[in-house]
């Protein structure tokens, strides 16, 4: 905290672009594996085999597709979040207020739900503590050192936790493979791990016996519970949207040094992505071999009695094997390492939803926020997204009835493939507009929500209790549903473009793939709609930034013409507002030196101030117009040193090698 760059916006926000691979790689890791993980991967394992491993080792080829084509785009543009690429790409606010919107209501109601109801069944299971007790301690804990701290402790934060996490999940599934004799072990006794069922207790076989595929990830694609067309195209449709355009994700790599430093973060998440298979979904197996009564109970009063929950108990696979496997000092280190994961979880959710809120929202309400006040409210956001989920916790506890990881699963498909369509296209495709980019947005999600609204209303229902919702619905698998989103997502985005007028290229530079080398200046289309103090004569003196620092020296704006810029924007990665924070601190300085306050109250608020980053007496030198200039084109450079270029690209290789591999030996 002491000197994690977390005074400037950029710093707050983007840790100053300072960051090299080795962190970026293990944050990534650790951002994305949380408890729900530990839980809800050793959970669906214990169920159903290691089929839901291909959830993870699909990720293996999403990573290099983030580093080598969607990031360039981002640096190339100069954007902070995903919602502002999306606006500097097509123009209007719309579509970045109904991303930022769409986003920080998917970080509440799955990213933050699926972590708290993980960390609820560990803290119940393991620690016996009152459940809203510890889990508020938690929160307030994870959004401390957050808002304290910055992206950089984030993700320092995070490769720490990411060490912990390894160390211990090592130690266990050591643990639980000497106590099965080995793979071999594993695959023997697993088929055989049927619970004890009462006489009179009629049920579907179905409904307790493991699955004959258990060991393959490719499933029959009708009777299938996770089909493997579903797993190949549906799974990577979800897997474009959480790897390449949540915010969450690419924030991390925003704020690598170079793109040589991105690609290699991206390559070391990939490989540290092959280990959740081996350290969770068959330990999770392994938990139902060696507690098989327990773990795959059918009996509602018996899963009652073991869980507290009557439609089964699969999720309680992993603290399971915690409590009853590992000696005491051990059993301390796992504990650590689940917390440490929930802690990791929600801080990077916090995090970024802060940079949605400010950068998108906030700056839209407040055009003439200056910095300090953008870093303020960045920080109060996340006291309210605590709040939230906080108050989120009985709905949560609530929804333990074993199915809250396919219910995000669920939540994902039917919300995120319009993104990842729109994205795509955005990117590959020049001719896409405006237009075709928000009704493909508008119309997706609406047919998402029909999907949504349908099946909660019906009830998902289980083996044992079958659902009335109709067939043509329900019947349809999320994965299967996520394939057909997208491309009605598509076909709207294009043909909707295609009846409408397209973006000139003027206004694509350094936005679309086959442009992002391209050296002209670019006319960006938000321009006018992020300068509206261009009106005053001195935005200096109004009190608005000087957005004159992004126009390049091939010409100057003149009232009611274009401002042809490289970046323009008034959310760029540069520190912005400089002249008006130093202004704003001499202010602020006149003020804490005033007659009637006192000299401890004086401390009192400077020591708050920098606890906060918020410490105005920090000097920072002003950059003149040219240096601007220069820090500006050296942040949006994608260029790179050919020796690691080259590294990069053979050790890419080397991990769709060993992807191919891993699909091709459990298929």
């Amino acid at each position: 905290m002491y000197r994690s760059n977390r005074s400037t916006v950029g710093g707050f926000f983007l840790a100053g672009r300072t960051m090299v691979w080795w962190p970026i790689g293990a944050s990534l890791f650790a951002s994305n594996i949380g408890s729900g993980h530990f839980v809800g991967l050793a959970g669906t394992g214990a169920a159903s085999g290691i089929a839901i491993g291909g959830f993870e080792w699909n990720a293996l080829f999403i990573v290099v597709f983030l580093g080598w084509i969607f990031v360039p785009i981002y640096i190339t543009a100069g954007v902070i979040t995903m919602p502002e690429y999306l606006k500097k790409r097509f123009g209007g606010l719309r579509i970045r207020i109904y991303l930022s919107v769409l986003s920080l209501l998917l970080y509440i109601f799955t990213k933050i739900s699926a972590d708290m109801f993980a960390g609820a069944i560990f803290i119940q299971q393991a620690m016996g503590l009152n459940l809203y007790l510890a889990v508020v301690c938690l929160l307030i804990i994870t959004g401390l050192y957050t808002i304290t701290g910055g992206l950089t402790a984030v993700i320092y934060t995070d490769t720490l936790q990411t060490i912990i996490m390894l160390i211990g999940s090592f130690i266990l599934t050591g643990y639980a493979f000497n106590n099965v004799g080995g793979y071999e072990g594993l695959h023997k006794k697993y088929m055989n791990a049927i619970p004890e069922v009462s006489p009179n207790f009629t049920i579907n076989q179905e409904c307790y016996m493991p699955r004959n595929d258990s060991f393959n990830l490719l499933r029959d694609p009708i009777t299938g519970d996770l089909p493997w067309p579903g797993l190949v195209f549906g799974l990577t449709i979800l897997a474009i949207w959480y790897w390449c355009t949540d915010q969450v994700i690419v924030q991390r790599c925003l704020a690598a040094k170079n793109m040589s430093h991105v690609k290699a973060g991206c390559i070391l998440c990939g490989y540290l992505k092959l280990l959740p298979m081996f350290l969770m979904v068959m330990p999770g197996m392994i938990s139902r071999i060696l507690y098989t009564d327990k773990i795959a109970c059918v009996e509602p009063e018996k899963c009652q009695e073991y869980c507290g929950t009557s439609v089964g108990c699969s999720n309680i696979a992993y603290p399971t094997l915690v409590l009853n496997l590992l000696p005491n000092g051990l059993r301390g280190l796992m504990m650590a390492v689940m917390l440490s994961s929930l802690m990791s979880s929600l801080t990077s959710i916090f995090n970024s939803a802060s940079t949605l809120f400010t950068m998108d929202i906030y700056t839209r309400i407040r055009p003439k926020a200056s910095e300090r006040e953008q870093m303020i409210v960045g920080r109060v956001f996340i006291l309210v997204l605590i709040g939230i989920s906080i108050a989120w916790i009985p709905i949560v506890q609530e929804a333990q009835s074993g199915q809250l990881f396919d219910y995000i699963q669920s939540i994902t498909s039917y919300l995120g493939p319009p993104i990842a369509a729109v994205f795509l296209l955005a990117i590959f495709v020049k001719r896409v507009n405006e237009a075709g980019a928000f009704w493909g947005l508008l119309l997706g999600l609406l047919v998402g929500l029909a999907r949504l609204v349908t099946e909660f209303a019906y009830s998902k229902g289980s083996c044992a209790i079958k659902t009335n919702c109709p067939t043509i619905i329900c019947g349809v698998h999320y994965l299967y549903f996520a394939i057909i989103l997208f491309v009605i997502t598509c076909i709207i985005t294009v043909v909707v473009s295609l009846m409408t007028a397209p973006i000139d290229d003027k206004h694509l530079h350094r936005l679309c793939w086959t442009m992002r080398h391209s050296k002209e200046p670019r006319v960006d289309l938000d321009a006018q709609e992020d300068i509206p103090c261009q009106q005053h004569e001195d935005t200096m003196n109004s009190g608005c930034e000087d957005k004159s620092h992004g126009i390049e020296e091939h010409g100057k704006a003149k009232k009611g013409e274009e401002n042809i810029a490289y970046i323009s924007d008034n959310d760029t990665i540069k520190d912005r507002g400089m002249s008006a924070l130093s202004e704003e601190n001499q202010h602020g300085d006149k003020e804490s030196h005033g007659p009637g306050q006192s000299c401890c109250l004086k401390y009192l608020i400077q020591a708050a101030k920098w606890f906060c980053g918020l410490d105005s007496n920090a000097e920072r030198p002003m950059m003149s117009r040219e240096e601007q200039k220069k820090q500006e084109q050296v942040i949006t450079s994608i260029e790179e040193v050919t020796f690691w270029k080259n590294v990069c690209n053979v050790n890419a290789l080397l991990l769709l090698t060993v992807a191919v591999f891993c699909w091709a030996y459990f298929a």
